[in-house]
């Protein structure tokens, strides 16, 4: 084993379970649902399954209605072809003895008229169009292109509170599907960010305003899920930006004015609901800044539960985290993606395999399913 990343070996309890590891597949999107209804399907099976060494993992982002959707080919959980496809994932990945929460997801105004039912607007907390994003739209059988997003407009308080509803289907179906928990997905630019930030919340109903009141949307979903699966089975992602340094990326966290008070008085609330974990969703980009450590240290001061953390983070970085104390689990993206068996690698140090970028979206299984354990390789001969 190697010994200087046994911190990241220790078990760990998260809610009911007990997680032999601290290394999580964090959500990725690899829009491999087949079509048409973007079901989960054998692919997917097999290559949750096949990740199943991980302390725990979470879905891709799945959508928890039809006007959730902004990119093609993304699964959903609102159909009960949806829940049966995704039902023969959870099963394969518990035949493996993992553990998987569903991510639920809701894109808001990050979509495109022709990924909405009848052609509509994109729905929002305002009309507010999303700028320096692309979204992926299908062009025909297996291709597509990216696109501006659409103007979006804006829900009404009867919607937003209608919406609330969704989410705790969406949980139900989850539930049903077989998963473990679910993750809200608060952070990147989509719905529940959007109600969050003071950039594309512009209301002037008990939604809008304050903070206070920008974090309500939150706080009811919270509330709702949490009494449909238990708060100890539930997540929250929130993708906290305190500078930019690259403008097609500004949509990934929304900076705030006072990004800081924004994400610990996020944190209290969801201390209070007693949720199981937060994952902090940092940039991820090349050159990306760390979070401050002064947000480190108030988050563990703020939220007594798991604190998960991702972007681009190595087992040093994972390591150096666990020891000071700021974070308890901690996500491997891209490495999970071409290394089935990421926690066996990084326990024994054994050499990664590299990411191919153009499988990464959509496609056939090449570069989803194919991707060899170390023991499979040439490496190990």
């Amino acid at each position: 084993m190697d010994t200087q990343h046994a911190p990241l070996f220790e078990a760990v309890r998260l809610g009911p379970f007990t997680l032999p590891n601290r290394i999580v597949m964090p959500p990725l999107t690899r829009s491999r649902s087949s079509q048409p209804g973007n079901v989960p399907n054998d692919w997917m099976a097999r290559y949750y399954a096949q990740r199943a060494g991980a302390g725990f993992m979470i879905t891709e982002g799945t959508q928890i209605e039809p006007r959730g959707q902004g990119y093609a080919w993304t699964p959903g959980i609102h159909s009960q072809a949806q829940i049966e496809g995704w039902k023969a994932v959870t099963d394969a990945v518990h035949a493996e003895g993992g553990v998987i929460f569903c991510q639920l997801w809701h894109v808001g105004r990050v979509s495109h008229r022709s990924l909405q039912p009848g052609g509509e607007a994109p729905i929002a907390p305002s009309a507010i169009r999303a700028e320096a994003v692309k979204v992926f739209v299908e062009t025909g059988p297996g291709e597509g292109e990216l696109t501006e997003p659409s103007e979006p407009r804006a829900l009404t308080t009867a919607e937003v509170e209608e919406l609330v509803e969704r989410y705790a289907q969406a949980a139900r179906n989850a539930m049903a599907a077989g998963f473990d928990g679910v993750e809200l997905h608060c952070a990147n630019g989509y719905l529940v960010n959007q109600f969050i930030s003071e950039h594309t919340n512009v209301r002037t109903d008990r939604y809008g305003g304050s903070l206070a009141n920008r974090l309500r949307f939150l706080e009811e979903i919270v509330e709702a899920v949490a009494g449909v699966v238990g708060p100890e089975r539930l997540g929250v992602r929130f993708s906290p930006l305190f500078e930019s340094t690259d403008e097609d990326r500004v949509y990934l966290g929304l900076v705030e004015g006072d990004p800081q008070a924004t994400y610990i008085a996020a944190l209290e609330r969801l201390e209070q609901a007693g949720v199981a974990y937060v994952s902090i969703a940092e940039a991820d980009w090349d050159r990306a800044p760390d979070l401050p450590h002064a947000f480190y240290r108030e988050a563990r001061a703020a939220f007594s539960g798991r604190l998960l953390y991702a972007g681009r983070y190595t087992p040093e970085k994972a390591t150096w985290m666990r020891e000071q104390g700021h974070g308890d689990l901690f996500a491997f993206g891209r490495p999970f993606i071409a290394n089935p068996d990421l926690p066996a690698r990084l326990r024994r140090g054994w050499p990664l395999n590299e990411v191919d970028p153009a499988t990464m979206y959509g496609g056939t299984d090449v570069g989803y399913i194919d991707y060899p354990t170390y023991e499979a390789s040439p490496m190990a001969s």
